[in-house]
Parts: C-alpha cells; structure tokens; sequence
C-alpha cells in the first residue's frame, strides 16, 4: 500500500537544525496586516552546514523546507511554512535585495524564535544589505504581484486566488502585496530602514485593500503606481542616503569568521 505524504519535506532535517543560527516569523503576520482566521505561519531560518558541505565533497545543502500541507496543496489557515537557508545562500539572496529575505534581519524580538550569538551578529549586520539595489528589487517584486494581478506574463490569463475574484472583483492579496512592496521600498529608499510590523498608516493602508475595502481595481492600481514613481524618482535623482550596492566586503568577512568559529565550537575544526 502506497503511504500518502501528511505534509511536505524537503533537505536534511539534522543537518538544518544542528546548525541553526537563526529563525524568525516572515509573512503577513510579521508585516501587521494579518487577517484573523485566514492566515497561515510562515517562518524562515539560517544555518551553518558542515564542513564537509561547504569546504569538502559532500554536496551542498543550500535549504530545508517544511511544511504542514502535502506537496501541491495550498496553505491554509494554521498552517506552518517553514524554510531554512545555510549562511551562504542566505547571505548571497539578502545581498541581492530579495525583499522576504531581508525580513529575518530587521524582524522585532517578539518575531525572533531562536538566534545564537552569531544569528544575533548577523541581525546586527543589517543596515549593510540596505542598498540603492534593494530597493530597485522591491520595485521588480512590485512588478511581479501586478502582473500576476493582471494576468500578465507566465502567470497566465488567471489570477491563482479565483475565490478573491469572484469577491472582491480582482484578488486583492496580490493587491495588497504590491502595495506593501512600494511602500517597503520607499521606506529603504527614504529613511535606510525597514520597520516590521510596517508604520500604522502604511499597514492600515495595506489592509484596506486586502481586507476588500477599495472596490475599484483602478484605484488600486493608481495607488501602486503612485508609490512606485516616488521610489524611482528617488533613485533617478539619486536624492537617497543608500549606496549603491551593499557592504559585501563586511558581509563577507564576518561570513568567513562566522564558519570558522562554529566549526571550531561544533566540529573541531
């Protein structure tokens, strides 16, 4: 008898949690727009692999992913999506800009489920990834929830979310996420931080619109484009504090001390 999957798992678990430095609460939850009762859990996390992962000739392992649901199926409320990086990959996805995965660096403490001393030097490093190239990445992930609000590009002609649709006459979460980014981006772009939960006028701006509050799509849509020409306005007039790209030497230094020093704690290395 073939055993069906209670969930989705993926990489190995000992290795991930062994050399755990780091996780945090990420999603809507972390952002303050939350939705009570529709809501799932996501987390993600950092670890550092053995030596023989990184330096010897086992094979990397760059993630570990666990999650409630099977393979396939969609996320519901109560749910727990939780995804662990090693330091490297972590390091190479935060230097690039990509929005979630900065989230872990500027999360508050209550928003913190584990951190060593070294998970805590890596928090302590964010001001560093904050950089002119963020914010054109939350600009490109703003881009990506309105096409796929659209139905623009190879998400295809259909919103993923049917039951928003037939609601709220568009899917208002890929709405509310495009507004978020703009808003994040020009906060990074603005003042060189990123404040989790968002400031209470920018969140309470984002939940109108995922909770249905804005029946007008093309109001929306004006709101996003509104935000998004301020944020490049910014970077065109160079009228930003940001450079242009991240301290990678910095990062890169602590990255290399940060292994020595948890192999030496943990492998005799």
């Amino acid at each position: 008898m073939t055993e069906h999957p209670t969930h989705t798992e993926h990489g190995d678990a000992a290795i991930a949690r062994s050399g755990e430095i780091l996780r945090t609460e990420v999603g809507s939850g972390l952002h303050g727009i939350a939705i009570a009762g529709t809501e799932d859990h996501d987390e993600i996390g950092v670890f550092i692999e053995p030596p023989e992962c990184a330096v010897g000739l086992r094979a990397p392992m760059d993630h570990y992913v666990w999650r409630t649901r099977p393979e396939g199926h969609r996320s519901a409320h109560g749910d727990t999506d939780l995804v662990m990086y090693s330091l490297r990959k972590f390091l190479k996805l935060a230097i690039a800009g990509n929005p979630t995965i900065l989230l872990p660096l500027f999360a508050p403490e209550a928003s913190v489920y584990v951190h060593t001393d070294l998970g805590a030097e890596l928090r302590a490093l964010a001001p560093a990834f904050l950089s002119q190239r963020a914010v054109e990445r939350f600009v490109g992930y703003l881009d990506g929830q309105t096409d796929r609000l659209l139905g623009r590009g190879r998400q295809g002609s259909l919103p993923n979310r049917p039951e928003l649709v037939e609601r709220y006459g568009y899917d208002v979460k890929y709405a509310s996420h495009a507004l978020r980014l703009g808003l994040q981006g020009l906060e990074i772009a603005e003042h060189a931080r990123l404040t989790l939960p968002m400031p209470d006028a920018d969140r309470k701006r984002v939940l109108r619109v995922k909770s249905g509050g804005v029946p007008e799509l093309d109001t929306v849509l004006a709101e996003i484009d509104a935000v998004r020409a301020r944020i490049v306005a910014l970077l065109e007039a160079g009228a930003t504090a940001l450079p242009a790209e991240p301290d990678t030497d910095r990062i890169s230094a602590w990255s290399i001390d940060a292994h020595r020093r948890h192999w030496r704690a943990n492998h005799g290395f």
